[in-house]
């Protein structure tokens, strides 16, 4: 893992447990760069610090939101995807991203997205996270969709893949 890798990967997990967040679990093996998973039992202090106090109880469909904080490295791009049983609402954090959103396989345009910008995407709704000139943090919060069978993270339907996943 690159240096530069290690030193965001630290200073992320340093704010979030000086925020109070414990953190469930971590991944810093992704092609594209990694994620935090935070204790779900903080769904709502995670969305009061980063959603604006948005109510996690009107967005409990499925029982959890699987809060997150993506790490996109310089130039990287998610796969094109999609899911069929969870909305998701993103929060830029630090740094600048793209992303590109449409509702046919066909990738939309690239729209730049600065901190506090916010998007939320539809069950179903194609989508792709890209990291643009520096390292990109960026909130991410489910809504699952059906609550007798909850998102996982085989609910990813890649239309394309940078890596062959």
């Amino acid at each position: 893992m690159s240096a530069e890798k290690t030193e965001i990967f630290d200073k992320v997990g340093k704010m979030l447990e000086t925020q109070g967040f414990t953190i469930a679990a971590k991944d810093e093996t992704r092609p594209w760069g990694g994620f935090f998973v935070i204790d779900e039992n903080q769904a709502q202090d995670f969305a009061n610090q980063y959603f604006d106090g948005i109510d996690v109880e009107s967005l409990k469909i499925g029982g959890k939101l699987s809060p997150k904080i993506l790490l996109v490295a310089p130039e990287a791009r998610l796969s094109w995807q999609y899911h069929h049983r969870r909305a998701e609402i993103w929060q830029v954090v630090e740094g600048t991203v793209g992303i590109k959103t449409s509702n046919t396989d066909e990738e939309g345009e690239l729209k730049e997205y600065h901190p506090k910008d916010q998007i939320k995407l539809q069950q179903g709704e194609r989508h792709r996270l890209i990291g643009l000139a520096g390292w990109g943090v960026v909130a991410e919060i489910w809504q699952h969709t059906d609550a007798s069978h909850p998102s996982d993270e085989d609910d990813i339907v890649r239309v394309q893949d940078d890596f062959g996943r």
